[in-house]
């Protein structure tokens, strides 16, 4: 199966279960692949033959922003599930990375969702 992938797109989120975490936007980084069919894309070089990346991109941050969330795991499933509802992939591997452990690099989340 063929893929796009968004990798470490850079979005601000009240997320968090503790009320310190919730109070001030935290950074996240979010990638998603996208599994489809691209042949026709690559036959025919036309964009409506393709998932156009940067509505992807929008989608996340307009998902991201809508309401607070406890859980980055929260986050992951609905960009997924929200991919698979528009039918942008057939399956989706959504990743997201928090920078809240010290002395870490970050902790992460991946995901697996299929039509």
């Amino acid at each position: 199966m063929d893929k796009i992938v968004l990798r470490d797109l850079e979005v601000d989120a009240h997320v968090g279960v503790l009320p310190e975490e919730q109070a001030h936007p935290q950074r996240l980084w979010i990638s998603v692949t996208m599994e489809l069919d691209l042949a026709a894309a690559g036959r025919t070089d036309s964009p409506t033959a393709t998932t156009d990346y940067e509505m992807v991109a929008g989608l996340i941050r307009q998902i991201v922003h809508e309401r607070p969330r406890k859980l980055i795991e929260a986050v992951a499933d609905e960009i997924a599930q929200e991919i698979l509802q528009r039918r942008l992939a057939v399956t989706v591997t959504v990743e997201v990375k928090k920078f809240s452990i010290p002395r870490s690099r970050y902790v992460s989340v991946e995901i697996t969702r299929s039509q």
